[in-house]
């Protein structure tokens, strides 16, 4: 197994490093999202041990770069950060698992081992509706040749609508499936990114492919829905 591992603090990374290769590894190290991504763009490894917050370009960047060119290598995100919301924006920008420091030793190699188990996967497939594409794994869409700039949480919406192309689908299966079944907010909040998103990829473009369908939901048409 060959490994990289990119944090900042200097003596972990290379105490890690020590025990990886006590266990057979070969392991290479950066300090820095910088170093991290253009070692991991430049050698083949199985895994990345990857820290969240570092100088230069964050854990969350390099990933997220990685995946939009289509490096699919298993990412072990090891941070201090243990927010819940964290953990949700390491695995939404491609990540494949999670470790908080201080961390079991033992942990960590079995983790790797599993992520290397899996292999590598595929890139998830661009979703697409009409002239409408959305890339779920570099998180960019476009309408035609346009790039249509959204929030997380708009491209969350998105993402299940296109998803469910040509299907209605209900206000609570969109709070559900975007924001979780222990929402306890205002349903309405629905209708507000719906707008949002009518705003940035209908209406510029002289569209109607988000279509409300009264007494059940919405609706998103794969058809070339023109205004």
């Amino acid at each position: 197994m060959r490994i990289l591992i990119v944090d900042d603090e200097v003596r972990l990374a290379d105490g890690v490093r020590r025990g990886l290769e006590a266990e057979g590894m070969v392991v290479d190290v950066a300090h820095n999202g910088v170093d991290g991504l253009a070692r991991a763009r430049d050698d083949d490894y199985d895994a990345i041990v990857l820290d969240v917050m570092m100088p230069g370009m964050s854990g969350y960047r390099v990933c997220q770069a990685l995946r939009a060119e289509g490096d699919w290598t298993p990412v072990l995100f090891l941070t201090a950060k243990d927010g819940e919301w964290d953990e949700v924006e390491g695995l939404d920008t491609g990540g494949d698992d999670w470790l908080t420091k201080p961390f079991s030793y033992p942990v960590l190699v079995a983790r790797l081992r599993a992520l290397v188990r899996r292999g590598v996967r595929e890139r998830p497939a661009v979703l697409e509706a009409s002239d409408l594409r959305l890339d779920p794994a570099a998180r960019r869409v476009f309408r035609g040749e346009t790039e249509v700039t959204l929030t997380a949480r708009e491209l969350a919406v998105l993402d299940f609508l296109m998803r469910r192309r040509d299907e209605v689908v209900t206000k609570a299966e969109i709070i559900t499936n975007v924001w979780g079944a222990d929402f306890d907010g205002d349903a309405n909040i629905v209708e507000v990114y719906i707008g949002h998103l009518r705003a940035k990829v209908d209406r510029p473009f002289g569209r109607e492919s988000i279509q409300t369908v009264r007494g059940a939901g919405y609706r998103l048409t794969g058809r070339d829905a023109r205004a």
